[in-house]
């Protein structure tokens, strides 16, 4: 049997964030915490899981691009396409 846990997998999962966010809600609420408290942390430990899972996703990717000599996507910018400028008519480059 593996013993090793594995944390990507772990820390990208929303089920493991939802099950963190419930169990430290219901221990606020046990110990005697409002409800607007359970709502705040729960709504926290969620957005966190996000930026977590993002970073997480993010590295991955870069590490699967180190090998590759291409140009990184820039994702603010639209992919080029291989159409010549001259199959546009003139109406439809200009309006």
């Amino acid at each position: 049997m593996n013993d090793k846990i594995d944390w990507k997998r772990k820390l990208t999962s929303r089920k493991f964030w939802a099950a963190l966010a419930n169990f430290v809600g219901m221990l606020i609420f046990a110990f005697g915490g409002s409800q607007e408290t359970v709502e705040k942390v729960t709504a926290l430990i969620m957005a966190g899981a996000t930026v977590v899972a993002y970073i997480i996703a993010e590295g991955l990717v870069d590490a699967a691009n180190a090998g590759n000599s291409e140009e990184p996507y820039e994702p603010d910018q639209p992919p080029e396409e291989d159409v010549p400028e001259e199959d546009f008519t003139e109406e439809e480059v200009h309006g």
